[in-house]
């Protein structure tokens, strides 16, 4: 079994930096701004990307979790785990441009979930994705707006994030 890191600590860094200047860009500033992290990794890199957006904009971003485990098509397949709460800021997401933001895409189902449950919570004016890391194999028409890294992998390799605030380390890996 080998395993490589493809991203160390440096490159999330730049890799987020980088996806906060394009979504104030995309955005022309942080006014209307709403980042929902996908549990687990992507709460945490929204959180990130919410304090890289303050500092850059001089102006704090809302940021929440949009859990989607209930919402997937694939539940029957895949081991569930257990729910985490969703946590939506003050204010809603009425009205507002809504940043998913995710570790890995992949497939596409867990995006098509998290859809489907901002149904459920209202009615967002425009709704964008940002990633760390795409790595294809898509079975639904979805595609990132902000991505950190492509990174073309066979569909039987695992890609896996590590962020510090849960695993101790920041790295991404790939590995069969």
């Amino acid at each position: 079994m080998s395993t490589r890191t493809v991203l160390h600590e440096a490159d999330i860094a730049r890799a987020l930096t980088r996806i906060s200047h394009e979504i104030l860009e995309s955005n022309r500033g942080p006014a209307g701004l709403v980042l929902l992290g996908i549990p687990t990794r992507g709460v945490t890199l929204a959180h990130r990307i919410g304090s890289l957006v303050t500092e850059f904009a001089g102006e704090s971003v809302p940021v929440g979790a949009l859990d989607v485990t209930m919402y997937r098509d694939d539940l029957h397949r895949n081991p569930t785990r257990t729910p985490q709460p969703t946590q939506i800021p003050p204010g809603g997401i009425d009205g507002k441009t809504v940043v998913l933001v995710d570790d890995v895409l992949f497939s596409g189902r867990s995006i098509r979930s998290a859809l489907d449950a901002l149904q459920d919570i209202g009615r967002p004016a425009a709704v964008r994705l940002a990633t760390l890391v795409d790595r294809g194999h898509r079975e639904l028409p979805i595609r990132p707006d902000f991505v950190g890294k492509n990174l073309p992998s066979a569909r039987d390799e695992r890609v896996n994030v590590r962020l510090v605030e849960t695993d101790g380390v920041d790295e991404v890996t790939i590995g069969s």
